[in-house]
């Protein structure tokens, strides 16, 4: 079995508490990532960083809220923390 399946069979297993430390995890992980973005100003450049940051975030935290497929979920909820490591990486080693 692959890392992803794996995970995901624990994921779906536990769903409900799972759900529940998804929200609080990426919550505070998309809040990092924001303030590391704006750390380095405002300019348009950070505005669509942090736009982008907080669209992710939201995506995530409303499938959870709209009872969409776990699989869903969880996809939403790896493309979510991506991205915030990503953006947390790009503003701190390169802007």
């Amino acid at each position: 079995m692959t890392l992803y399946q794996t995970t995901f069979d624990i994921f779906n297993r536990n769903y409900m508490g799972s759900a529940a430390m998804a929200v609080i995890g990426q919550s505070c992980l998309g809040g990092a990532a924001a303030m590391y973005v704006l750390a380095n100003g405002t300019s348009l450049l950070q505005m669509v960083q942090l736009a982008i940051i907080v669209l992710a975030c939201i995506f995530v935290n409303t499938s959870i809220l709209a009872q969409m497929k776990h699989k869903v979920v969880f996809n939403l909820l790896i493309l979510s923390s991506i991205l915030s490591v990503a953006f947390i990486l790009v503003n701190t080693l390169l802007l």
